[in-house]
């Protein structure tokens, strides 16, 4: 549900333009959007973009406060008068107009939009919009693009400073894409527009503009981290001590928490964070916090989740059931370790959204016991998983099996608000 501030008629007058403007100024507007500017009596915005609208701008030119005000206080407190926000491109793709719309009903707002940094540096370069990735990295860890790294594909990055298209080269070229070529597009749209290309591995573009957008064709040496777009990937790619589910387990246990969009996961015991890593993995909208007891474990997750490029894993280090308190409701909860402790069961099966998913994996005759119980009392699914490998028997070879895992699946009902106790 929207916000109480958010929470209007949709037929109420729109005191609020937003209004995208480029490097080219006012030259770039129609002029629809210079009239929303020239009528308002407050108009928000960068430094900058007061100074490229200034010969429009008749009321009050009033920059944005530092740090950034995301609640958007002083635009909310105006309301009813004529105010305009600037911003850059396109003010809903990476955006102050996400931003804006947490706040404010469409009805209230007319927006205006420009051709986004995205937009104009894929026409600079001849690239299909829709045929390559797209991420912000301003303000925003350079981690987001691990993901994104496989040969042969094109990416457009937005950067946060000049020093971005360095940091960016010195990523790829530590992790096996040094070959890649970067493309810096500065200050796109205006006088001072300028495209400079460079591989990767011998970057060394100077005195580049604050305002850039950086473009990567990526190619790969032998052994470059890339990460395959599936469940269940390779354990030597985390960093663990052995605490870690084993990647077929893993392939089947995502399966299983089958993941959609926008949803969030806890994972109880989350040992080297290989499932919620994996699980943020599948679409940028899910989210997890991982609960782990041991502090060497816990930031060697922050390590993995960093090298994986989902450094938005939340980690919360203490023992489950205590460490769970106060913690946003989930729709999903995988229970990896620590599940047989006292209260961490009944809790995680409480604390479960209604309708969400719950699965458990038992190595432990005592947590298989537990989801034996659960299971004859709750039903849901109950799989054993067995795994073999092939190893080295003397001078031959033969199959060497892993530790069997019980696997427990439960779907919450939906009209169960504080749910059952197996």
């Amino acid at each position: 549900m929207p916000p109480e501030s958010a929470q209007k008629p949709l037929n109420q007058s729109r005191w609020l333009s937003i209004v995208g403007i480029g490097e080219d100024g006012v030259a770039g507007l129609g002029d629809n959007a210079r009239a929303a500017i020239a009528s308002a009596s407050v108009v928000f915005g960068g430094k900058r973009h007061l100074e490229l609208a200034a010969s429009v701008i008749t009321g009050e030119g009033r920059p944005w406060p530092t740090p950034f005000d995301a609640a958007m206080r002083d635009v909310i407190a105006l309301r009813g008068q004529k105010v305009c926000v600037l911003a850059s491109g396109d003010p809903f793709f990476f955006g102050v107009g996400a931003t804006l719309s947490r706040h404010v009903a469409t009805g209230e707002f007319a927006a205006y939009p420009s051709p986004s940094a995205f937009s104009l540096a894929a026409s600079r370069l001849g690239w299909p919009l829709q045929d390559i990735e797209t991420v912000s990295l301003h303000g925003r860890p350079l981690d987001l693009i691990r993901p994104l790294l496989h040969p042969g594909r094109r990416i457009i990055a937005l950067t946060s400073d000049e020093k971005g298209p360095r940091e960016l080269a010195e990523l790829l070229s530590r992790t096996g894409f040094g070959p890649s070529q970067i493309t810096v597009l500065e200050a796109l749209g205006g006088a001072a527009e300028h495209i400079r290309s460079q591989q990767a591995s011998e970057f060394a573009l100077p005195d580049i503009d604050v305002l850039n957008v950086v473009a990567v064709e990526v190619k790969a040496e032998a052994g470059a981290r890339v990460l395959p777009r599936t469940f269940g990937l390779d354990d030597a790619l985390f960093e663990h001590d052995g605490q870690i589910t084993k990647r077929e387990i893993r392939a089947l246990t995502l399966s299983a928490l089958a993941p959609r969009r926008g949803e969030l996961l806890w994972d109880i015991g989350a040992g080297s964070g290989s499932i919620g890593i994996e699980w943020m993995l599948a679409d940028p909208s899910l989210k997890a916090i991982a609960i782990e007891a041991n502090p060497d474990r816990a930031a060697r997750i922050g390590r993995n989740a960093c090298a994986f490029g989902v450094p938005g894993l939340r980690i919360v280090e203490g023992e489950a059931p205590a460490a769970l308190a106060d913690l946003p409701q989930p729709d999903t909860i995988f229970i990896g370790g620590g599940g047989s402790e006292p209260g961490v069961f009944e809790t995680a099966m409480e604390m479960l959204k209604p309708g969400g998913r719950l699965v458990a994996n038992a190595v432990t005759l005592e947590m298989e016991a537990i989801l034996l119980a659960a299971h004859a009392k709750l039903g849901g699914e109950l799989i054993r998983m067995e795994v073999s490998r092939a190893a080295p028997i003397g001078g031959m070879s033969g199959w060497k099996p892993a530790m069997p895992v019980t696997q427990w699946s439960w779907t919450k009902p939906k009209g169960d608000a504080v749910g059952a106790k197996p």
